[in-house]
């Protein structure tokens, strides 16, 4: 094989899992004639542990959704400037900037549903601070609280998903993470413009103390067990996730074969999650969350009023339309992962994207000119090609790849970087986009987004793998394999 004398392994034998699995399907079936097949079947436990895991996801959501609907009441209750304002609704970003670099680490030490408890406390807290507090301090300390707590989330519910669900519906599950952070950000902004900001908040613990409950009630993902060397505890978790009688012999030793050749590989710090044979994972992970971000997704979330109104349409009926266009498409993509597979459904979303800017860009260039009495209409509808197409691939997906490509033994830490990135994505994103404005115009700012979603297109075409289908440990041994190739 050529590039082989490259690497300084046997990659067949590191690697052994590979010809058991999808890669060498003729293979695989001469080797089980006469056994049965592992379990793919979708049962009730999967369901239960799935749903308990997306009330973090809604939480998530709530956490994002909180701030607008309540800004002019608590601005009024409080006495707050618009300074005070801002820094109450941007904190919640700094803590999940923190809690997304420590949630890896989090995740791996005491586990996933742990994890998910501990970031629920948080999140509980805060939204009691808040919904109690007398003053601009204790709003912060309460959102912080909240913050470190969503961005622990946003790392450990996608990879909980990821690691107890079959692989013919990882990617559908997968995905409901973000369509419950779409739900829990519509119900916030829709229920906040009727109730007082005080009871909203108290009403943001609800999920908060579900998931707390539940938590006690779905299994440890039988990844993070093997991880550890608890392989009695694995074999019980994923049979409970599997079925009573289901065969898990055939997933039992694929997890144990990788998990081994793994710790022969390297031990788990941050010198080894920049070594060669994780370079294709890592670009991967990190270009497709950086593109995520990047593409101007925190235009429309944040300032989407601005942006109708800037264009000479309705702000109101632009952001009550972009909510009803966000959810159903979110939902479709969801549906269509494991399909289409993650790579065509993700290039579609970026086109979508690319056009739905470069429609925005033209209406202000239109109005900036003066040649076209239809540019709210085309600003209009360009927010929603964008915001549908971005629904529809571009929002969930990064976070399911990043669930899915890094091997067990650097999940933690590749997961929290990835996680991290894309906090720090959003403020840098919705930090400057006023400036942008000023400095190259509305138009040159819509532009400059299209053609990052345009080279997004081809950053995926080049490097993305199709994830479709295949267990959590091909896929992971493949990447390794090609970065050894290559």
């Amino acid at each position: 094989m050529e590039g082989r004398n490259t690497v300084d392994f046997d990659e067949e034998a590191t690697f052994p899992l590979l010809k058991r699995g999808s890669c060498d399907t003729e293979n695989a079936e001469t080797e089980k004639i006469g056994s049965p097949a592992p379990a793919d079947n979708l049962t009730p436990v999967v369901i239960f542990s799935t749903s308990v895991s997306v009330l973090g996801s809604f939480s998530f959501g709530t956490g994002v959704g909180f701030s607008s609907p309540a800004q002019s009441a608590i601005m009024h209750d409080l006495g707050l400037s618009i300074a005070e304002y801002s820094m109450f609704s941007s904190i919640l970003t700094l803590g999940a900037l923190f809690g997304g670099i420590l949630s890896g680490k989090i995740a791996d030490i005491i586990g996933r549903r742990y994890t998910m408890w501990f970031s629920q406390v948080l999140c509980a807290a805060g939204y009691l601070v808040i919904s109690f507090s007398k003053s601009a301090l204790w709003l912060d300390i309460g959102r912080i609280s909240t913050g470190f707590g969503i961005g622990i989330l946003s790392y450990v519910v996608p990879v909980y998903i990821a690691e107890i669900t079959p692989k013919n519906v990882r990617g559908a599950f997968t995905a409901i993470n973000q369509v419950l952070v779409c739900t829990g950000h519509s119900t916030m902004f829709v229920i906040g413009n009727f109730i007082h900001w005080r009871i909203l908040a108290l009403i943001a613990t609800i999920p908060c103390l579900l998931q707390l409950l539940g938590v006690f009630f779905i299994p440890e993902s039988p990844r993070w067990l093997a991880q550890i060397n608890r392989w009695k505890e694995c074999e019980s978790s994923l049979q409970r996730l599997r079925g009573a009688n289901a065969d898990i012999s055939g997933e039992v030793a694929e997890i144990r074969d990788h998990t081994e050749t793994l710790k022969q590989l390297s031990n788990s710090n941050l010198t080894d999650l920049f070594d060669r044979k994780y370079a294709h994972a890592l670009i991967v992970g990190l270009g497709v969350m950086g593109l995520q971000q990047a593409g101007g997704i925190n235009t429309i979330a944040y300032y989407a009023s601005e942006t109708f109104e800037s264009a000479g349409c309705s702000a109101a009926a632009g952001s009550i339309a972009v909510v009803v266009v966000q959810l159903p498409m979110t939902i479709l993509g969801s549906l269509l992962l494991d399909k289409s597979g993650r790579v065509p459904l993700i290039m579609a979303s970026a086109a979508g994207s690319c056009l739905g800017w470069f429609l925005l860009g033209s209406s202000f260039l239109l109005k900036d000119l003066r040649l076209s009495k239809s540019s709210p209409f085309l600003a209009f509808i360009g927010a929603l090609v964008f915001e549908g197409s971005y629904s529809l691939g571009m929002g969930a997906i990064p976070w399911v790849i990043m669930a899915e490509i890094f091997p067990i033994n650097v999940k933690g830490l590749a997961g929290s970087l990835v996680t991290a990135e894309s906090w720090l994505g959003s403020w840098i994103i919705s930090y400057s986009f006023n400036f942008l404005v000023q400095w190259i115009g509305s138009a040159g700012t819509f532009f400059m987004f299209c053609i990052i979603n345009g080279f997004g297109l081809v950053f995926i075409k080049k490097f993305v793998p199709e994830t479709k289908g295949r267990t959590l440990e091909e896929i992971q041994a493949s990447l390794v394999l090609f970065t050894s190739k290559n």
